[in-house]
């Protein structure tokens, strides 16, 4: 399970377009997913250790952010032939375990992951209103565990600033994980 950093943000690139099942029975476009404000893209799956660790996280982020304007979705483009754990089955026990407030989709072909260049999970992608790349970092100071309560928030911090400005911050930490299941050619 090699672990796998994120590039630096491309700061302006726009936001891929999609259309994906989610573990609710709907099919979710980007579009849907955003908000007034912003879009969160997070590309995370059931299995890795390092979103295991700050899975609560991600759903209190995601509630705080949604208040803000902010719309956020969860994307699952691991193989699950090879990841059974991350099943779509699977993503809906773990969506309705940890009572997800945001669509949880299944990138089945891995296009979306592809078009987004997700390398990882977690995997970070923050959107001003116009649907412009302003945040690609870290959750937070956690890892393979969970990072004591009095951390930073980048995440939240980074996309509270886009919210208010439309503008990221110049400084980003790259987020770690693992590195995405892609399917063999």
């Amino acid at each position: 399970m090699a672990s796998t950093e994120t590039p630096v943000c491309d700061f302006g690139a726009p936001a891929p377009d999609f259309a994906l099942a989610g573990v609710d029975g709907r099919i979710w476009t980007r579009d849907q997913c955003s908000g007034p404000r912003g879009l969160l893209v997070m590309f995370i799956c059931n299995h890795c250790p390092y979103v295991k660790a700050v899975r609560e996280r991600i759903v209190r982020d995601a509630r705080d952010l949604t208040a803000l304007g902010i719309g956020c979705v969860a994307i699952n483009a691991n193989d699950a032939s090879q990841y059974p754990d991350d099943s779509f089955e699977n993503m809906k026990r773990v969506a309705e375990e940890y009572a997800f407030p945001f669509p949880y989709l299944f990138d089945e072909t891995q296009e979306v992951a592809r078009a987004y260049g997700a390398v990882c999970t977690p995997d970070f992608f923050g959107y001003n209103a116009d649907l412009k790349l302003q945040y690609r970092g870290r959750l937070d100071a956690s890892r393979k565990e969970t990072a004591p309560p009095e951390v930073r928030r980048d995440l939240f911090e980074a996309m509270k600033q886009v919210a208010e400005t439309g503008q990221g911050p110049a400084e980003q930490i790259p987020s770690i994980g693992c590195s995405i299941k892609w399917k063999l050619a």
